[in-house]
């Protein structure tokens, strides 16, 4: 399916809101082009491409609300949709906490779409993994690996004359590699909205690299140990701090942000000094949807300066019943809903290892499950390439470790960090961290 041009997307748009007799309608369209390839033991095993396009609408009488959505463009479909949805919301209790749809809004300007990647084919799948299959099998190394692409497009009208549009593009490819033993194993991920900025060589080089080097794994006590940890795994863990971003969790007393008696954290210093957490929608490594789900425009926000909390998102109900304006959360795609910028520092992993006494190299983190959700206590396992480090380097891979450890703990124990990379839509520093809590072993390799 060619994605609708914003002349389209609107033409349809007020077509259906011609149709409406509801106080209020929004009309919402989503389309767009998602392939896939899959591969497994040096072997492609699925590969795939899915063309779709959805038309959705809210009808609104008061605070009733009915929503409604179809695949079919013909005007007779969106006639008995905008029918339906009015139906609906007739019938639906009030929404208490419903807003006002908004009017006009101006939006910066978005750099989401990429037109290599928007091209990409079948045959650039196939590719991509025939590249990180055929470094593997001369090694005699075996790879599973995913990548899926998207190019699409989403825009959104209402009754009051609000109306906006955008394209966009992402890639996302990970690999994990094994030993034929199956003794030792080596992960990689990378995402971006541009895919010539990915190789699948180096990514699959990176995991290959830790699947031989993690082959002989020892066991070692589990305890207290200053961990060195890749942006992966610290994006693994700083994921869950962010998701804490919301002002409505904090005032009501459900998040680490809440203060005890009440009201938020804002203005408190939560972190290390060098702890600076900020989004900004045309950051061109990390660019995001130029608006939130509320429809208002993204800006750029600082959340963290030097270790104080300086804001916190507020819905625009939230917002109203607060007093305050609303503020949009950083509201990317994937890593903690992404879009956040960690700052960095300049040392790079091996300057770490090289200042490090006694310590452990992490690749990742996964099966994380929450213990204390008020304090972040997180548990969880170290995954495909966990080293230890002795005077300075690498010694030896080391058996996994389960962990019990709080990403606020994490950032008040920070000795050095490096520059950012992204991960999941985020910008996340590799990180340095003392007395990082394993709890015990895992054979798992």
């Amino acid at each position: 399916m060619a994605i609708l041009t914003k002349e389209q997307a609107k033409q349809i748009i007020d077509k259906v809101l011609s149709y409406s007799t509801a106080d209020e309608m929004e009309v919402s369209i989503f389309g767009g082009r998602t392939g896939n390839i899959r591969y497994a033991r040096n072997t492609v095993n699925t590969s795939g491409e899915t063309n779709e396009i959805r038309l959705s609408v809210n009808s609104v009488y008061g605070k009733k609300v009915g929503s409604s959505s179809t695949n079919e463009m013909d005007d007779a479909s969106l006639k008995k949709l905008v029918a339906r949805a009015e139906e609906i919301a007739k019938l639906a209790p009030e929404n208490p906490e419903y807003m006002p749809m908004l009017g006009p809004q101006t939006y910066p300007d978005s750099t989401t779409f990429s037109p290599a990647t928007d091209k990409i084919d079948p045959d650039f799948r196939a590719q991509v993994a025939a590249d990180s299959i055929g470094i593997t099998r001369g090694d005699d190394l075996t790879a599973a690996g995913y990548l899926e692409d998207f190019s699409g497009f989403v825009a959104s009208g209402n009754s009051k004359g609000q109306f906006n549009y955008n394209t966009s593009t992402s890639v996302d490819f990970s690999v994990t590699v094994r030993t034929t033993d199956g003794k030792g194993s080596g992960y990689a991920i990378r995402d971006f909205n541009d895919v010539s900025l990915l190789s699948s060589k180096d990514v699959t080089n990176i995991a290959m690299q830790k699947a031989q080097a993690s082959s002989t794994a020892q066991a070692i006590e589990p305890g207290k140990y200053t961990v060195i940890l890749e942006p992966t795994a610290a994006g693994d863990l700083l994921s869950l701090l962010t998701r804490g971003f919301d002002a409505r969790s904090a005032d009501e007393g459900r998040s680490f942000m809440s203060k005890k008696g009440g009201g938020t954290r804002i203005g408190e210093k939560l972190f290390d000094e060098r702890v600076t957490i900020t989004s900004d929608p045309t950051n061109t490594e990390i660019p995001m949807s130029p608006w939130d789900g509320d429809g208002l425009p993204r800006q750029k926000t600082t959340w963290v300066e030097n270790g104080v909390v300086k804001n916190l998102a507020y819905s625009r109900y939230w917002a109203e019943k607060q007093g305050v304006a609303p503020l949009s959360s950083a509201g990317g795609r994937g890593f903690g809903g992404g879009g956040y910028i960690f700052a960095g520092g300049d040392e790079s992993i091996a300057d770490m290892i090289k200042s490090t006494e006694r310590g452990i190299l992490v690749t990742r983190f996964w099966y994380i499950r929450a213990v204390d959700p008020q304090t972040l206590l997180f548990t969880g396992l170290t995954r495909d390439g966990t080293f230890y480090i002795e005077d300075g380097k690498i010694k030896f891979p080391v058996k996994n470790f389960r962990f019990n450890e709080s990403p606020i703990i994490m950032l008040n124990n920070i000795e050095s960090m490096g520059k950012p990379q992204r991960v999941g839509g985020s910008l996340i520093p590799p990180m340095k961290i003392r007395d990082f809590t394993f709890t015990s072993l895992s054979d798992a390799v």
